[in-house]
Formats: C-alpha cells, structure tokens, sequence
C-alpha cells in the first residue's frame, strides 16, 4: 500500500520586538539617562555656544555682536596682561607637576616597606589633607607661611631669615607650590594601589641576577609604574592649568587685588575670571577659555605621542 504523504503547514513564529538584548540595552541607556541629559544639557550645549560667543563682543546682558576674530587678535597682539597670566601659568606647571610626583611616589614607597610600623596610621595621616574644603586649607597656609608664621619662626630658630614669601612676588609663586604639595594624598595612594600591582617575584629575579635597590627601582619599579606615571603626569598637568582657588584666596588675603602680589599670582584662569566677571567682558573670557583648551589638548597629544616611547604596559 503506497503511503500517503501529509503536509502539515509551517506555523510562523513573529520575533517580539523586546528581545533580552533590546531589553536590556534599553536598561542600560535609561539608567544613563541622567548622564546624557546632564551632559548634553550642562556640559557640551555651553561648550557649544561659548565657542560661538568667543567670536562674538558679549557682555551677558546683551545679546552677543559677532565680531569674528577680533577677540583671538586682541589676546595674542595686544593683551600683556594675557602673556603675564600665561607665563605664571607655566611656570607653576613646570614646576609643581614633576615636584608633586615625585614627592608622592617617594612618600608610596615609603608606606610600601613591609617592615615600616604603624603603616596604615601613616597612610591614613598624608591622606586626610586631601579631603580638606580647599578654602579652609588655603587659610590655614596663609597663617603657616606669614612673614610672622610658623615655618618662618622655625627657620629663625636655625638663625636662617625666612622669606616674605605671599607678600613678596618673588616668593609667592614657590609658596603657592610649597602649599600645593599639601594635597599629594592622592597621587600617593595611587601609587601605592600601582606598587602592591607589581609582582614580587621580578624583584627575587633582579635580585638573583645581583641587582641592587637602585638598580631595581630604575629597572624594575619605574617600567611597570610607567601607566601610573603617565597617568598622573597628564592629570596633574592639567589641573595645574587650572589652578584657581588657592591663588586667588592668597592674592586678595595677601594683596589687595586678585593677583597681587605684583601680578605675580595672576594665573590664567584668574585672569580668565577677571575679564568675564568684573568686566563683564564674556566673549572675551570665552576665547580665553578656548586658548586654553588648545593649549593643554596639544600638550596632552604630545604626552600621548610620548608615551610611545617610554610607557611600558605590561602584556
């Protein structure tokens, strides 16, 4: 008996259009959602238009007048104040960032030694002034490095005339960094979290290989530090271009002006501050902000560009 072939029809299935991948990248993106808003809101939209305002004559009570150029021509032919101000500026980058970490990286290897007592106090002890308010921090500086302070009266008691140093202008920038190095908290837990990440087992093998503590902090500690090194170098420069706070509570404790001494203490973003808000000159202040930005983006490039050479990431 020859058999009878049934065909059954195919029943179709529609796919849902809320799979688990859609599901939960939707997930994702709502509870990103207060980022993307506060960011497209609060951060990109006023980069956006104070780019546009920096070619523009704008005094935030009235609406912007395009002017093109002009303001990027004033800044770099005829504004001395904006040379003074930037020349101020790297001079405290120049010194402040490479004297911060190595300080820091010093003060990491110390509270790395196994053998070093109450570690943790210690650790605890160069952290805390990192969590300070800055102002309160600043005040307190202001007292310490008096001409009548309290490091000045240590030095008197070494028969060694201590500066003027917030009152006179050429001392005040290195007292300004002198209190910067207040805050290396930071960068020195950073260091230590990159110390405890280096295998000891390299350091038995150097050993071995007769190495010495010097030859194994050049050839052992520095090249797997590097990506921590780079890191903070890169942070650290641009915070230093930012500075603000610190300089501008001295300067009006200390002088009568923000940037007195002498102008001595007039850094970039003070300037930037005086022209945007005293003199109501926002267009002005916008350019300067982009030159800025110019400024530590080719000096970040070129780290980066750098890094190459002598960054080592361990494979």
């Amino acid at each position: 008996m020859a058999g009878i072939a049934v065909s059954t029809p195919h029943k179709t299935y529609k796919r849902p259009f809320l799979t688990q991948t859609r599901r939960e990248a939707a997930y994702g993106y709502l509870f990103a959602l207060p980022f993307i808003i506060g960011f497209l809101a609060l951060t990109l939209g006023p980069m956006i238009f104070s780019l546009y305002a920096s070619f523009t004559k704008y005094n935030i009570v009235s609406a912007p007048e395009w002017t093109g150029l002009d303001n990027y021509q004033t800044i770099f032919q005829y504004d001395d104040t904006f040379r003074i101000a930037l020349k101020n500026t790297f001079f405290y980058v120049i010194v402040k960032t490479p004297l911060a970490i190595a300080l820091s990286l010093f003060l990491a290897i110390l509270l790395n030694l196994e053998n070093l007592p109450f570690k943790r106090i210690f650790r605890t002890v160069y952290y805390l002034p990192s969590v300070l308010t800055g102002v309160a921090a600043v005040f307190l500086w202001v007292w310490v490095l008096n001409p009548e302070g309290l490091l000045n009266r240590g030095l008197s008691l070494l028969h060694i005339p201590g500066p003027n140093w917030f009152y006179d202008p050429n001392w005040s920038k290195p007292g300004l960094i002198v209190m910067a190095m207040w805050y290396i908290g930071t960068p020195m837990l950073i260091f230590l979290a990159g110390l405890n990440g280096i295998p000891q087992q390299l350091y038995e093998a150097a050993e071995i290989d007769g190495a010495g503590t010097i030859r194994k902090f050049w050839s052992v500690t520095i090249p797997l530090l590097s990506p921590t090194i780079f890191y903070l170098v890169v942070t650290n420069i641009i915070g230093a271009f930012q500075v603000f706070t610190s300089a501008y509570v001295v300067s009006n404790t200390a002088g009568s002006a923000p940037g007195d001494p002498a102008q001595s203490l007039l850094f970039y973003e003070i300037y930037l501050y005086q022209r945007a808000f005293q003199h109501l000159e926002m267009g002005y202040a916008c350019a300067l902000a982009w030159i800025l930005f110019a400024i530590v983006m080719v000096i970040t490039g070129f780290q980066l560009w750098l890094a190459r050479r002598w960054v080592y990431y361990e494979s």
